[in-house]
């Protein structure tokens, strides 16, 4: 029974926000590791994990750590200008540097704000070594690159920019699987090609290499820059830091945001030295973007990311995840296919996935979707064995009764139940 703060709580939400999100209707109040706990004291696994921020899962040691550190002084800085240096923005520059090969870093505050100003560097690079004529783009059909206007100008899915045109011109689309469609897009009036390695909005579709080679050839050829948004796949989501490295490609430019602060706001762009004339003073900026406390904790995330094995961890449970939800597809013929990389695994269903993410809410897991019917999981790099396993027996009892559910009702003659609760 949900006592009168959580009625509150949902009152207050569906009367002053804007209904931007369909909000699952539950109160998070707490967490630890990869369980969270609602308003009304019901425990929930967090297979979503806030869509790939949570990576460390909740109430991580180190980040808790570094919080009571940040706060154990009288005199603590929450903010300094850029105009200014602090103690943790700089450093976390040169981790970021080192782990990607890539040596100059813009922080920001988004993965959004991230794209914005990797496309920014892209054009003022291409005016400053190919002329005016040299601005457009080549993005991929089915891509999510943010919501402000030049990401979303570069956005491959026509239901996102529809509203909000005119955008940004000279970007354009080719399909995600067509290495021959990508090279032919790509001329000397080419400013950069933006992908991403994984597409998670897409609904968890894996770039094939050959497409990602392809990509980095036409650039080589025409002078063009390969820009890797890894806001979602990257900083260990596949099991490498870099899911385009990991693939045997090297980008110019790589845009990070959802993991790197540990649930705080926090974007950067990592890219060649030869890059930084491009993006020089006056020419862009944040008021909050790399601030003290996102950077202390990004560095306690890379800490906790390299100390504990977790690339490993996530290599591994990803296997054991995907080999669970393959096995479940051979038994359930509702399952067309089992898609991802490390811990970013899409399930391709025959049918609209939200029924489906209310029976497990109801069973406590929480999951989500890509598209109407691509269930997404999204864990914690802290997964345990036993926790992927209890979502694979959850997940099979649920495809079971709704496969019982629908023989019995269309025997009967009744629709089967659906949509949110």
């Amino acid at each position: 029974m949900r006592g009168p703060a959580i009625h509150r709580t949902i009152d207050l939400a569906s009367r002053y926000l804007f209904p931007t999100y369909a909000r699952a209707p539950i109160v998070i109040v707490s967490g630890r590791g990869c369980r969270v706990v609602d308003a009304d004291g019901r425990e929930y696994l967090d297979l979503l994990g806030g869509i790939a921020v949570n990576a460390l899962g909740h109430a991580h040691p180190r980040i808790l750590e570094a919080l009571r550190e940040a706060t154990e002084s009288d005199e603590t800085i929450l903010h300094c200008s850029n105009l200014y240096h602090h103690p943790f923005q700089a450093p976390l520059a040169a981790r970021l540097a080192e782990l990607l090969d890539l040596p100059r870093v813009f922080f920001c505050n988004s993965g959004s704000e991230a794209i914005e100003a990797a496309l920014k560097i892209a054009r003022a690079r291409a005016r400053r070594t190919k002329g005016d004529e040299a601005l457009g783009i080549v993005a991929l059909e089915g891509s999510f690159h943010g919501r402000t206007a030049f990401a979303l100008s570069a956005t491959g899915r026509d239901d996102y920019r529809a509203p909000f045109g005119p955008l940004v011109e000279n970007v354009a689309f080719v399909p995600p699987d067509d290495a021959r469609a990508l090279t032919r897009a790509v001329t000397r009036r080419t400013a950069a090609v933006l992908l991403e390695p994984v597409q998670g909005e897409g609904g968890v579709q894996p770039i094939d290499d050959a497409v990602l080679k392809a990509a980095r050839t036409a650039c080589d050829d025409v002078g063009a820059l390969l820009i890797a948004d890894e806001v979602q796949c990257g900083l260990g989501r596949t099991g490498a830091w870099s899911a385009c490295r990991q693939s045997g490609v090297a980008p110019d430019l790589i845009t990070l945001a959802k993991p790197l602060a540990a649930g705080l706001p926090l974007g950067a762009v990592v890219g060649r030295e030869e890059l930084a004339v491009d993006l020089g003073p006056g020419m862009h900026g944040s008021t909050f973007g790399g601030g003290p406390l996102p950077c202390r904790l990004a560095l306690a995330f890379l800490d906790a990311v390299d100390g504990e094995g977790l690339l490993d961890a996530v290599a591994a449970r990803g296997r054991q995840l995907i080999e669970g939800l393959q096995s479940l597809a051979s038994r359930h013929g509702v399952l067309r296919k089992v898609r991802g990389r490390g811990l970013m695994i899409g399930v391709e269903m025959e049918q609209p996935v939200e029924p489906i993410l209310d029976r497990l809410r109801d069973r406590g897991i929480l999951a989500g979707s890509a598209g109407g019917n691509v269930l997404r999981l999204l864990p914690p790099f802290v997964v345990s064995v036993e926790e992927i396993d209890r979502f694979l027996d959850t997940f099979d009892g649920v495809l079971t009764l709704d496969a019982t559910t629908g023989d019995r009702n269309a025997a009967a003659g009744v629709p089967e139940a659906g949509g949110r609760s």
